[in-house]
């Protein structure tokens, strides 16, 4: 019953729920979250389409059909391109409700500094975290996954 952070490949959902794969289509990806929670459409800017969705103090932000602005061949993203998955809590102080779990290492479950000393320097290929900000004692606040090219 975790979210998996999946490098290259996207976000395993809990419960058995599915995949959010990258390239997947907005109906497959939102088809996916709405067997978990309620997916609320939103906007991100430079981006074809995006949602939302909470589940257990987590919230969810998934977009994609993302065009190079720059006009670089083979630099566009289409179908799904980024998740971000957040803490409501700007600074989280305790785990989260829901294990998020990259390599064994549960993100939201231990105060950031020894997440990060876990992980190690990587690599994590489109996984971003928080490195900088955390004040010891408080746990991170959110975990970014992107479709690497």
């Amino acid at each position: 019953m975790a979210f998996e952070v999946l490098p290259g490949t996207g976000l395993a959902l809990p419960r058995g729920a599915d995949v959010l794969r990258f390239g997947s289509s907005e109906r497959e990806a939102r088809w996916a979250v709405a067997t978990l929670a309620d997916v609320r459409g939103t906007w991100v800017c430079g981006t074809g389409w995006a949602f939302t969705a909470r589940y257990e103090g987590l919230e969810l932000l998934a977009y994609g059909d993302c065009p190079d602005r720059l006009g670089r061949t083979g630099h566009d993203r289409h179908g799904l391109a980024a998740v971000h998955l957040g803490r409501y809590e700007a600074e989280p102080t305790g785990p989260s409700a829901v294990p998020v779990v990259l390599r064994g290492v549960d993100l939201f479950g231990y105060p950031a500094a020894e997440v990060l000393e876990a992980l190690g320097p990587g690599p994590h290929p489109g996984v971003t975290l928080p490195r900088a900000g955390s004040p010891t004692g408080h746990y991170l606040p959110e975990v970014r996954l992107a479709a690497t090219p």
